[in-house]
């Protein structure tokens, strides 16, 4: 089996190559590459003592769950470019990961012009770091933190659609509701998401399943990566949210409509 991921270039990246390289005999590994120093170097994050001190804990967690980049596997052929690159390269120079069996989308920009028709065509799978249709966007995993809604942290694992994070969905992969440190909480979501659709392409069942158009009146929030600043940063950060907090807004966290939800 070839698989052919869409990804950037972060350790919580490099894991997913490394993850699908060993269920597949060949991955390829399109990187979409930014700063690996957020908040220090000025990038897709602007660069400011809020966000290094936000970051830091970011990167702690990153870490901490997924350990430090890396090189990919010998079975992984990659090809690398600078954030917001992938839509304006030929598909002629992509012809080799186009002709994979499986496609899965994570981090990259957003995606358009002839490679989103051949992706669709080809029913990629993406993978929103975000429980929709509650939280769409940019940064969903910090938003349902900073609204208080920690059972909303988790991950959709959807059909790719030309519309940001709205095609129809196949199933939620959520982390164990636990008491956790709410940065761990957030990459123990992208661990979620990882394990689950490893498991579920390696099984067969991905193939299987049918997806489910997304409730648009569930919707909590739509955000983009300009509402996140330092006033926000600032702001949430000086709560100091705790692991025992986070546990117990997870143990009084109300009925959520969830599709098939995995917890990992």
């Amino acid at each position: 089996m070839k698989i052919a991921v869409f990804t950037g270039n972060q350790p919580r990246h490099t894991a997913l190559i490394a993850g699908l390289a060993d269920i597949a005999d060949e991955v390829f590994a399109v990187q979409e590459c930014a700063t690996l120093f957020p908040g220090q170097v000025e990038d897709f994050f602007k660069k400011s003592e809020v966000m290094q001190t936000y970051f830091s804990y970011v990167t702690a967690s990153e870490a901490e769950v997924f350990g430090a980049a890396r090189f990919s596997p010998s079975n992984v052929r990659s090809l690398s470019m600078k954030v917001g690159d992938v839509s304006r390269v030929p598909l002629e120079t992509l012809a080799p990961a186009l002709d994979a069996d499986v496609f899965v989308v994570f981090g990259a920009s957003y995606i358009k012009g002839d490679l989103i028709d051949r992706l669709i065509e080809k029913r990629a799978i993406n993978i929103h770091m975000g429980v929709s249709p509650y939280y769409r966007g940019s940064s969903c995993n910090f938003w349902a933190l900073y609204d208080g809604n920690p059972d909303l942290v988790g991950a959709t694992i959807h059909m790719l659609s030309k519309g940001l994070d709205s095609g129809p969905m196949l199933f939620h992969a959520l982390p164990r509701p636990e008491p956790t440190a709410p940065f761990t909480l957030g990459m123990r979501a992208v661990k979620a998401a990882h394990t689950a659709l490893i498991d579920a392409i390696a099984s067969g069942e991905l193939f299987t399943l049918q997806g489910e158009v997304q409730d648009k009146s569930l919707e909590i929030r739509y955000t983009r990566n300009r509402d996140f600043d330092d006033d926000v940063a600032a702001e949430y950060l000086a709560r100091g949210l705790t692991a025992a907090t986070v546990g117990q807004m997870l143990a009084d966290r109300p009925e959520r409509k969830l599709l098939s939800p995995r917890y990992v």
